[in-house]
């Protein structure tokens, strides 16, 4: 059980882990981007700390909307010099009404289930309904997040995943392929692990780009997710100009949306975000063989919105609601 502090929730990482459903936070994910693009939800721009050596504190608020839950996502990004990061912090959510805090839930374990799950939501949206094959490229918790969570919206037949250590990949797939249930071959470079790859996944910490667009197949559907900073793009000009690029939000891509900011692309080179497809005000993919690109930067709504329906469902089930 989540611990009490008077009527505050907490969640540590166990519980969310627990509680957290992928499917509720997709739908969820998926509403909160709606309202993020319709305006009726607000952020403001995450901000960042240096604390040097790859290391990072941002600070990420939100408002679900007049008189609706608010707070913010507090984390660390730490980056391990491997291509490798992790996320450590708090999300902490305040009753809309009162201002009163209501939950504390760990933000790592958030981030670890809500990420795939809005990549799952934008896979359902944008690639193509018959694609059955998946390249993830990155070794980390969120590959194997994501290899699940798109498994849960397209008929996945088989994976295939890269990473920079073949060892690492190796016991990686193995892991994968017990634990998710599908085949999953490591392959020894990227291009090969893209090669006629229905939907890619780059969930990586590199500063310099894993993926190239001329490796794209007509029809593919890519999610660059691991970049979050200006500093870092996964993946090369080509990928951002070749297909339909989507955004999560545009206001950050812009000023954070490192593989765009690299392509020096402008503003009109964005389809839309994410939230007007889903709402059905912009079209997302327009044919078979078109390329779409989703840049997911991750946002504090989308933490919110999960945290929210977290608190709301374990309210209900003692009665304090």
């Amino acid at each position: 059980m989540p611990t009490t502090v008077g009527r505050l929730i907490v969640f540590d990482a166990a519980e969310v882990r627990r509680r957290l459903d992928p499917d509720a936070t997709r739908k969820a994910v998926r509403q909160a981007m709606i309202a993020l693009s319709d305006g009726r939800v607000r952020q403001n721009l995450r901000s960042f700390i240096g604390l040097g050596d790859g290391r990072t504190f941002a600070i990420m608020p939100a408002a679900l909307g007049d008189r609706a839950a608010f707070g913010a996502k507090l984390v660390s990004v730490f980056h391990d010099g491997a291509g490798r990061k992790t996320h450590e912090g708090l999300v902490v959510l305040f009753d809309g009404e009162t201002g009163v805090p209501v939950c504390v839930a760990d933000a790592g374990e958030v981030t670890a289930i809500r990420t795939p799950a809005a990549s799952a939501a934008a896979t359902e949206a944008l690639a193509r309904p018959d694609a059955d094959n998946l390249a993830v490229l990155g070794l980390g918790r969120q590959a194997m997040g994501h290899i699940a969570a798109l498994a849960r919206v397209r008929p996945l037949k088989s994976v295939r995943v890269w990473g920079r250590d073949a060892g690492r990949a190796r016991a990686f797939a193995e892991r994968a392929a017990q634990e998710i249930g599908l085949p999953v071959e490591a392959v020894a470079d990227a291009e090969r692990a893209v090669a006629e790859a229905a939907i890619i996944c780059t969930v990586t910490g590199a500063t310099d780009p894993v993926l190239k667009g001329r490796w794209l197949a007509p029809g593919s559907h890519v999610n660059l997710v691991g970049s979050s900073s200006p500093a870092q793009a996964e993946a090369d000009d080509s990928v951002v100009t070749r297909g339909r690029f989507f955004v999560d939000h545009r206001e950050h891509v812009l000023a954070h949306g490192g593989e765009f900011l690299r392509a020096r692309a402008q503003e009109s080179a964005i389809a839309a975000e994410i939230g007007e497809v889903y709402a059905g005000t912009t079209l997302g993919r327009t044919s078979a063989d078109e390329i779409t690109v989703y840049k997911s930067l991750g946002h504090a709504v989308q933490d919110l919105a999960a945290v929210a329906w977290l608190h709301t469902q374990t309210a209900k089930a003692t009665g304090d609601t």
